[in-house]
């Protein structure tokens, strides 16, 4: 038997046998990139699809506002109104409610004596009478609040002067002059009073130097300011 190879004939042809499997060979070198292709045909155009069916009605918008109209043609002229009623009667006249007083010393009152109510005889205002000349005290007949004020000319001595309400030195004023020099001291104050009492001016043990002349004043004043609102007023 030939051991280099066997031969059969068979219709295809000569076969020799089955050598052993080679050697793997080494990987090839990449290939070079190749060109871009064309762009593909535009495709014919689909079948028109079915129409769809009729969709629910939505709900009802807002209204806006429309134009401002034109304006309308002016109307006819009205009947004339009924008479109206006659108004209230007429009303009081309100009186105002008024208490005050102005006074001086005369020259021959000056330097008077201490401890009594200084006597303020020469009046500058006295209407409502409130002041009391025979008292030289002014007399409280509304309760309210007053104003007071005196200005006293000291001359030759010293002064010591209280405002006084019903025997109660509520101010006190003070001036230590001598001499024949001439001097004033003053003072003012806000009172709340009630009716029936009583206010003047009156000096002090010997500090009593009141003084007026033809050239010189001494003043004692009050007034109400208003009176108290709890009070009934009648006038």
């Amino acid at each position: 038997q030939n051991l280099l190879a066997t031969w059969t004939i068979s219709e295809r042809g000569l076969l020799g046998l089955k050598g052993d499997p080679g050697e793997r060979g080494e990987p090839g070198l990449n290939g070079t990139k190749g060109s871009p292709g064309r762009d593909g045909l535009v495709g014919p155009p689909g079948v028109t699809g079915i129409k769809g069916q009729k969709g629910e009605q939505g709900p009802i918008g807002e209204c806006l506002p429309g134009a401002k109209g034109d304006v309308g043609i002016e109307g006819a002229k009205g009947e004339p109104g009924t008479k109206g009623d006659s108004g209230g009667a007429p009303g009081e006249n309100a009186e105002l409610i008024r208490s005050a007083f102005s006074v001086g010393l005369f020259p021959s009152k000056s330097f008077p004596p201490p401890g009594l109510p200084v006597k303020f005889d020469k009046v500058f205002y006295n209407v409502e009478g409130h002041w009391d000349p025979e008292l030289n005290k002014f007399n409280v007949t509304l309760s309210g609040v007053y104003l007071f004020t005196y200005h006293i000319t000291v001359r030759n001595r010293p002064l010591r002067a209280a405002l006084v309400v019903n025997g109660v030195r509520k101010l006190r004023t003070r001036d230590s002059l001598y001499g024949q020099d001439i001097d004033q001291a003053s003072n003012l104050v806000l009172l709340q009073l009630s009716e029936g009492d009583q206010v003047w001016l009156e000096t002090l043990r010997d500090w009593n130097g009141v003084y007026s002349s033809s050239e010189d004043d001494s003043t004692f004043s009050g007034f109400l300011l208003y009176p108290d609102p709890k009070q009934e007023i009648t006038v």
